[in-house]
């Protein structure tokens, strides 16, 4: 594991905008150094991290998001003003779903846990997942817990997950801001289920679609109810998508590794061909969570719409949304609703450090079932939740209301100095 030399202070400008962009160096102490640092994992993957620091600080907070590398995230001001450090890191394959597999990720947390111990010297280390960062910063916390054998040994795919030899340094606190459940969940939860054909986009079954007035939709700005009736069998027909598409990627796994054996046995060039070859799908309509346009389901501050924007028709049906293109490791590991380990669900009752969770109260992503669900999940004994105005991103839902991403970074100044920062 490397590190670059610490270099003088060079915070990347961007201009605050009307209601909240995510970066306003302006709050930045004066005295601030940013290190760069590449860090080399366990299994021998290159990441890298921004720590931003004072000096003097004991406590660390890490922030890391599984998909994303945010060197300038909107909190990072917060954790400095309560007096501790801030590491902001990124994965292994940051923007791509087509390598993404968590329990890789969890060795890219496992070397910036190591560095900020070993080689920097911090006595505590605080997690704080932000948005998809939540899911994985519980599943580390869960699998750090354990023995190195009791440990995850493969990834849903099959791959080894090589987590059994690997030091995973513990974490001393969890801070969760607008939290989902977890990249399975949520996808579970928007999967169209109307699709009757996994090849044509287009396909659909009109009883099953969330835009057909026949099931209660309503063009905006006209509201759409949706019948419980439909909603039992929407939600019934997700999951049995996701098995669907669970299936067809354990059979391409399957398909490759029979190639590899025979390939090994002595095939000719085509079956070696096939053995190397991995192949890439895309998953369509992934863009359709009845609670985005029903807003009568779960009632909160939010608008129509959806992280993608207020227009599902074009999220759902268009070529950007969440695991559009995937491999079947990446699939299985992060997107299945059924056999990601990356979720609340699987990993809630491992969390047993002080942990600060906060939620926006407008979030078109997360809903107040599901932070209720992932609060109930966790099993510290000291936890706190908070309700903050604001949407995903903690930008403010009305041009004369505070931003929602400074309340919340008043909380959590509050709650490190309280539990931390001595």
């Amino acid at each position: 594991m490397t590190s670059a030399l610490q270099r003088p202070r060079s915070v990347p400008q961007v201009t605050a905008g009307l209601r909240g962009a995510s970066w306003d160096p302006t709050r930045l102490p004066s005295d601030l150094s940013v290190g760069v640092h590449a860090l080399t994992t366990a299994d021998g993957a290159q990441v890298i991290g921004f720590l931003y620091r004072r000096g003097g600080e004991r406590t660390v907070v890490s922030i890391m998001h599984p998909r994303e590398l945010v060197p300038t995230h909107y909190l990072v001001p917060d954790v400095l003003a309560a007096g501790c450090a801030c590491w902001v890191q990124g994965s292994r394959s940051p923007g791509n779903d087509l390598r993404l597999e968590h329990e890789l990720a969890l060795l890219d947390v496992a070397a910036g846990q190591t560095f900020l111990r070993e080689v920097c010297g911090y006595t505590s280390s605080v997690l704080l997942g932000n948005s998809g960062g939540a899911a994985l910063f519980a599943f580390y916390i869960q699998q750090s817990s354990l023995r190195g054998e009791d440990r995850v040994r493969t990834t849903p795919g099959g791959r080894p997950a090589l987590l059994t030899d690997a030091p995973m340094p513990a974490g001393d606190g969890l801070i969760l801001v607008s939290p989902h459940s977890g990249p399975g969940k949520l996808l579970l939860a928007s999967l169209d289920p109307s699709v009757t054909d996994e090849a044509d986009a287009l396909s659909t079954d009109e009883t099953l679609s969330p835009f057909s007035a026949h099931n209660g939709y309503a063009p905006p700005p006209a509201a759409t109810r949706y019948p419980a009736e439909f909603l039992e069998r929407y939600r019934a027909a997700q999951l049995k998508r996701a098995h669907k598409i669970d299936a067809f990627a354990r059979q391409l796994i399957a398909q490759r590794q029979d190639a590899r054996r025979a390939a090994k046995a002595g095939g000719g060039l085509q079956t070696q061909m096939r053995a190397a070859h991995t192949p890439i799908f895309h998953v369509w309509r992934t863009d359709a969570d009845p609670r985005c346009i029903d807003l009568s389901i779960d009632p909160s501050d939010r608008q129509p719409g959806s992280l993608w924007g207020s227009d599902l028709l074009a999220s759902n049906f268009g070529s950007i949304g969440f695991a559009r293109s995937c491999t079947a490791e990446s699939w299985l590991s992060t997107w299945s609703g059924v056999s990601s380990n990356a979720s609340f669900e699987r990993c809630g009752s491992a969390i047993v450090q002080p942990t600060l969770m906060i939620e926006y109260t407008g979030d078109s992503a997360v809903f107040p079932a599901d932070t209720g669900q992932i609060y109930s999940s966790i099993s510290s004994a000291i936890k706190e939740r908070h309700r903050v105005r604001g949407n995903h991103h903690g930008r403010a839902l009305a041009v004369s209301e505070p931003l929602g991403q400074r309340v919340c970074g008043d909380i959590i100044q509050r709650w490190l100095r309280a539990h931390f920062v001595n």
